[in-house]
């Protein structure tokens, strides 16, 4: 099992390894921030990843590393090791690809259960947060389908870019990034171009 850890904490990566090697693991390898994280990924390429959400006050900013992993390398299992006790942000880091969350404070044979789960093919979450997770999970709206183009206009849009700096951005005409926004404001409910930019920027916060 070759397992990477991704946190800026020496003394949870200390912690971190000693379960995992009580577990069998026979590689660990460790990152302390999110770039080099994702360089350790690419290069060794581990079966499972232990991941923080927060580095150097960079709010949750390890939910871009899980979608990044998860992109690039679908069958890769995450485990995310946190201090937020909040039900909100353990269901983010599952929408974002996440098999488990378990929290910081717990317990080491906990930390360990939650790695057996997550290497053999299930989902863990904290006891604590497990039911409010499953009802946030289910409330869920399921939103409109949208294209990989689309999305990749809206996340510009919610970055404030205009219509030619996208079409320059995406080697595309103008006209045709018109046409995919009036096509994004009838799927998305948008009366205009300005409610669109709206819709843009809440989508961008709820992903960044």
């Amino acid at each position: 099992m070759n397992v990477l850890v991704v946190d800026d904490h020496p003394i949870v990566l200390q912690g971190c390894r000693r379960v995992l090697e009580d577990a069998g693991v026979e590689t660990v390898h460790e990152a302390t921030g999110i770039a080099a994280g994702y360089r350790r990924f690419r290069r060794h390429r581990p079966d499972l990843v232990v991941a923080d959400l927060t580095f150097q006050g960079a709010s949750l900013s390890g939910l871009a590393l899980i979608r990044r992993i998860r992109t690039v390398a679908p069958g890769t299992r995450i485990l995310v090791f946190s201090m937020h006790d909040d039900p909100e942000i353990a269901a983010r880091a599952l929408e974002s690809g996440a098999a488990g969350y378990v929290l910081k404070d717990t317990a080491s044979s906990e930390l360990h259960l939650a790695f057996e789960r997550v290497r053999d093919g299930g989902t863990y979450v904290a006891p604590s947060l497990a039911a409010e997770v499953a009802r946030l999970r289910s409330e869920a709206p399921a939103g409109p389908a949208l294209t990989p183009r689309e999305r990749q206009i809206l996340a510009r849009l919610g970055a404030g870019r205009s219509h030619g700096a996208i079409a320059e951005e995406l080697g595309l005409s103008y006209k045709t990034i018109a046409n995919a926004c009036t096509q994004l404001r009838r799927k998305l409910g948008a009366r205009t171009l300005a409610d669109l930019i709206r819709i843009a920027l809440r989508e961008v916060a709820r992903t960044s």
